[in-house]
């Protein structure tokens, strides 16, 4: 059996991010301790990642080593990142057509 993860990261506070969200994702991935990982960056986590330097390099790391980083669109679009999103590797979409079937298939799902 797979062992999935989704970690919805909302968060716009700095050391959660960093210390939690980023390196919890970077560490179960790298070590295996999932086998697939998807960052859902949604809300304020968004503004900081468009703009904060530090956060596009760990979110980079976190995507070499296979996880996989997606972004609503709407927020995006709301927010007016959706440039800086799409130029740090993230996949920009309406993402509730990937939370609702994990909702629905009652996966895992860490929300920072």
């Amino acid at each position: 059996m797979k062992k999935e993860l989704l970690v919805h990261w909302t968060t716009d506070n700095i050391d959660t991010t960093m210390h939690m969200v980023l390196l919890y994702t970077y560490n179960a991935k790298k070590l295996g301790w999932l086998d697939e990982i998807t960052l859902l960056v949604w809300g304020a986590s968004q503004k900081l990642l468009a703009s904060n330097k530090e956060v596009q390099e760990q979110v980079r790391m976190i995507e070499e080593v296979g996880v996989r980083v997606i972004a609503c669109k709407k927020c995006a679009e709301d927010q007016g990142v959706e440039s800086e999103l799409t130029a740090c590797g993230v996949e920009v979409f309406y993402t509730g057509e990937v939370l609702t079937p994990w909702l629905l298939e009652k996966k895992p799902i860490l929300s920072v």
